[in-house]
């Protein structure tokens, strides 16, 4: 159970007891504004039918089993997506594990098993885009054909813009590939949140430069693009403001691509905790440096315009 959701690995027959459901099905990568208009309807309906709001997702994600050669870089953990999923309100979220096995079974066989048998359903809320079964054969008439036969309606919610743009999963991955974070914040609803393991780095931001950072082992597959960020930390209960660097440190010639986040108001050993660097806005590029004193100096400069941006932010 998250949040007091109930949460169900998988949906086995006549394990699970449903009844009165509204269900919604989805990827959900993101839980993006589009995401949340979705199971906004399903909250809204399940409460007027006396229902359950239920949401089923996949993992791994369909295009990881089905086209691996695309390495689709997801926005969220499968942890993150059920914390998120579970944040809306719902009454439970499934997970179904995604196989080969699952993805050949044919749409109505889909829907009399999971919909019908399993879940009880009394009403379907899906995107207008939504197909689903074997090939991607099954549509929204064949959704509704079938809810005509079995007793559950269809509803149908239709995109959402922001900023003039349909908001997506994809166009959201594009953004974030350019560093456009707060672009990006504004179609998720939320900043873009990476999550990881504090390892030990190089040592140089104590040491050579007077300031203390955080080396992130990311279990996210998208990092923004190379740069300077104001951020904020969720560590534990706490939310921290602090400064990101995303890169390679060209000034210490480094290959290796590094997220480095450096707390403002923190002291203290970090290593081994996990973290969610929530990304705000991008302050500069990274860039080399002639001497280690201006970089030095620069990173200073860098933090205090983090201050001054996380205050804007917040006020």
């Amino acid at each position: 159970m998250t949040n007091g959701v109930k949460i169900f690995h998988d949906l086995p027959p006549g394990v699970a007891s449903f009844s009165r459901t509204v269900v919604t099905i989805g990827n959900f990568d993101g839980v993006h504004l589009g995401h949340r208009a979705i199971l906004g309807r399903v909250l809204k309906r399940a409460r007027e039918l006396g229902g359950e709001a239920v949401a089923i997702t996949f993992d791994p994600h369909p295009l990881k089993v089905l086209r691996p050669e695309m390495s689709l870089p997801l926005l969220t953990t499968c942890d993150q997506k059920l914390g998120l999923l579970a944040g809306c309100g719902l009454d439970a979220v499934v997970l179904l594990p995604f196989t080969r096995e699952l993805a050949s079974l044919p749409p109505r066989d889909f829907v009399t098993q999971y919909f019908c048998q399993r879940l009880q359903v009394r009403e379907v809320v899906v995107g207008h885009d939504y197909r689903f079964g074997r090939g991607r054969e099954g549509d929204i008439d064949l959704l509704q054909e079938m809810g005509a036969q079995c007793g559950f309606t269809v509803q149908v919610v239709w995109a959402v813009e922001a900023d003039g743009a349909v908001v997506s999963s994809s166009l959201i991955r594009a953004l974030l590939r350019l560093g456009k974070v707060a672009e990006a914040a504004r179609l998720l609803g939320r900043p873009y949140g990476v999550v990881g393991r504090v390892v030990r780095g190089k040592g140089r931001g104590g040491k050579l430069l007077g300031v203390p950072t955080a080396n992130l082992c990311p279990a996210n597959e998208l990092l923004p693009a190379s740069g300077i960020y104001a951020v904020r930390v969720r560590r534990g209960a706490k939310t921290l403001p602090g400064v990101a660097n995303i890169g390679t440190c060209p000034t210490f010639d480094n290959q290796e691509l590094s997220l480095e986040v450096h707390l403002l108001e923190f002291s203290g050993e970090l290593y081994g905790e996990n973290l969610e660097v929530q990304f705000v806005s991008r302050l500069r590029e990274e860039r080399r440096f002639a001497s280690i004193e201006t970089l030095a100096a620069q990173i200073h400069a860098d933090i205090e315009q983090a201050r001054k941006t996380l205050a804007a932010e917040s006020a």
